[in-house]
């Protein structure tokens, strides 16, 4: 697996046709885009961590049963810097650059009342947002770049902060059906007030043309962070009918060291605060009233990244995320530790945990009378327990759904609301999946797809037009491969039996491993 990571893979801007086998359904038509990092090194120079390199957007377009690929780097401030200098000169999160571009912003002064905050890349390697009839390369900061979807074209410049005051923003927002987008970010430079503001985007009218996807935007609800000069980190977060759902946990970005950092010769990755000692806190944000509920929902401490999915259900809150019993994920994706070989990786760097699909209880409707000491799931059937303690906090302890599963997609039509099956990867003692997995939150059952040397990217369900039930349509995934003479190809799985209906396979070109991405399908 190591061969994966040595090198730099050359854009294909031109459609190149994939060599299908199999028949693609016929309904299939639209585009798959992916995004990832693909370039670390200019010059002399290297970034050192995977998620610091440079993005590349991919897609793989269906039509007329046939499959086109092509991929192009996104045209970022950060991309075009370091390639006019030919050595990087911008910092992303694991590598700190010097000198750095940005290095007079971290010389103005840290202060109790003012604190600088640095300006951070526009590199947005994690996910593909769509809003209005705009399409985004986003990461976790404060930027976002427009793209065009059919030719992967980078177009303008987005930044949050003109519109609202946070510096930090998830690549997960989520949609409902007429268009509307939720969004949850920190702002971290608000004279001391570290908080999370919650966020909501109306749809674009067909045919509209404004000068954002952002515009009118509006602020939902901001929550302080508990801890005034640490605010939580986090990737995603739920969405129901009533409410969104975040996870405040203590895996904290210290932000004293953020703004000594450049000073410090210290990337921002080691800014990150893991606290084993704490609590996780669950908070409901009601979207009618914009408040979050008065109700103390905590857990043990746990890192989650990817929220699977929420809904509402007998008077309670049921949450399912991927999490963690601590923060080492991180650590496994520095390019030193992915380009050893199995043997050494196995002995110096196994996972010290596996991630587990959990599932979390949420009461609703506890006040000073709901009894202490006393499990108040209602949920039928549930494992799980939710128990008030003295205090007055709700101590959750979840239900273990499976183990060992990561990127996790669903059908999309169910999200908000209860549903069966999760479609993830599968990893073992190293964090890069090894299997596309199809798991059944009602009986626990897997079905798997693996084959040797092959390496599964996140898995994208698509339903069929009209289907009823929840299984019908296809899942695709982007595999690439560790054979030599082998090369990388869209896997497309039946949805309900998991078998291969079709793999389009790519010659020519590299396609590398990446992270998130959408499926765009053609307009009716």
């Amino acid at each position: 697996m190591e061969t994966l990571f040595q090198g730099n893979a050359k854009e294909c801007p031109q459609p190149v046709r994939a060599e299908l086998q199999g028949k693609l359904p016929e309904w299939l038509s639209g585009t798959l885009i992916r995004n990832g990092p693909a370039l670390h090194t200019f010059g002399d120079t290297s970034y050192n961590h995977w998620f610091d390199g440079m993005a590349l957007l991919h897609s793989f377009t269906f039509r007329g049963g046939e499959v086109h690929y092509r991929s192009k780097y996104l045209q970022s401030d950060a991309f075009r810097k370091n390639s006019e200098a030919n050595r990087i000169v911008i910092s992303e999160f694991g590598t700190m650059a010097h000198p750095d571009p940005c290095r007079n912003v971290f010389a103005k002064a840290f202060s109790y009342l003012s604190y600088s905050v640095p300006e951070f890349t526009d590199n947005c390697l994690i996910n593909v947002m769509r809003c209005g009839e705009d399409f985004y390369a986003t990461t976790e900061t404060n930027f976002m770049r427009r793209i065009d979807a059919s030719s992967l074209n980078t177009l303008e410049k987005v930044d949050y902060t003109k519109y609202v005051a946070i510096n930090i923003a998830t690549s997960h927002p989520h949609y409902e059906p007429d268009g509307t987008v939720y969004n949850v970010g920190t702002s971290i430079a608000d004279k001391g007030h570290t908080k999370y503001t919650f966020i909501r985007v109306p749809p674009t009218l067909p045919g509209e043309r404004p000068n954002s996807g952002l515009r009118g935007l509006e602020v939902l609800c901001t929550v302080p962070s508990r801890w005034r000069f640490s605010p939580s980190y986090y990737h995603s977060f739920g969405l129901t009918p009533r409410y969104l759902v975040f996870i405040e946990q203590p895996l904290k970005l210290d932000l004293v060291k953020l703004a000594t950092a450049y000073f410090r010769g210290a990337n921002w990755a080691s800014c990150m605060t893991w606290l084993p000692d704490d609590k996780s806190r669950f908070y409901l944000i009601d979207r009618r009233t914009g408040k979050a509920l008065s109700t103390h929902f905590v857990s043990e401490p746990f890192v989650v990244y990817h929220h699977v999915n929420a809904f509402e259900r007998a008077g309670c809150v049921v949450c399912d995320v991927v999490a963690y019993d601590d923060n080492s994920l991180y650590d496994m994706f520095y390019l030193r530790n992915l380009r050893k070989g199995a043997a050494d990786f196995a002995e110096d760097n196994k996972m010290s945990c596996l991630p587990q699909c959990r599932r979390y209880v949420l009461p609703l409707g506890v006040g000073k009378e709901s009894p202490v000491s006393r499990n108040l799931v209602t949920l039928p059937g549930s494992k799980a327990s939710a128990v008030k303690e003295g205090g007055g906090h709700v101590v959750c302890t979840p239900e273990l759904i499976a183990e060992g599963i990561e990127l996790p997609r669903i059908n999309y039509n169910y999200n908000g609301r209860e549903y069966r099956y999760i479609y993830a990867a599968q990893i073992e003692w190293r964090p890069v999946p090894t299997k596309i997995v199809k798991v059944d939150t009602h009986t626990g059952e897997k079905l798997e797809w693996q084959e040797g040397g092959c390496w599964p990217a996140e898995p994208v369900f698509v339903p069929t037009p009209g289907a009823r039930d929840e299984d019908d349509g296809v899942v695709l995934s982007s595999i690439v491969t560790s054979e030599p003479g082998m090369p990388a190809f869209l896997l497309v799985l039946d949805a309900r039996s998991f078998r291969e209906v079709a793999r389009a396979t790519v010659h020519g070109a590299d396609v590398p491993l990446d992270l998130h991405g959408l499926f765009l399908p053609d307009p009716k």
